[in-house]
């Protein structure tokens, strides 16, 4: 499977809590972190999503958020992924940062320059990935 988005965490479904309209769907990535997605029940079906199907968790960099070391913020973000900076790419006005999580996944978002400046974004320090449970998109191989 080949897609745009930078972020394509392999796993498995650990537990599905359904709903009229949307479901909460928690996956269990290879690399031994939790994701949470909310997707809509009609996608559960369509996909035959279930407990212990293989999924494909994805999300674009633009929509990951970071925080620096220890921000002491409590966020209503449901994924808050802590890990090491160890990509920092600088563009004109973006910039790609990577975080290695403990498990060994990586994780990308791309933030403004000014982002980097202000949270002090360095390779080797402490950070962040916050995802919402709704920017997180579901697929099946096959």
């Amino acid at each position: 499977m080949k897609v745009s988005a930078r972020n394509a965490f392999k796993g498995k479904i650990s537990s599905i809590v359904p709903g009229a309209v949307n479901a909460e769907v928690s996956v269990q990535t290879e690399g031994g972190d939790t994701l949470v997605a909310i997707v809509t029940s009609s996608s559960i079906k369509a996909l035959g999503l279930s407990a212990g199907k293989p999924v494909v968790a994805l999300v674009k960099a633009p929509w990951v958020m970071l925080a620096s070391g220890d921000s002491g913020l409590q966020f209503s973000a449901r994924n808050q992924l802590k890990g090491t900076v160890t990509t920092l790419i600088e563009g004109g006005v973006n910039s790609e940062v990577g975080l290695t999580l403990p498990g060994g996944t990586q994780v990308f978002a791309v933030v403004t320059n000014d982002a980097v400046s202000e949270l002090g974004l360095a390779k080797g320090q402490a950070a962040t990935a916050v995802i919402k449970a709704s920017h997180i998109i579901l697929a099946i191989e096959g």
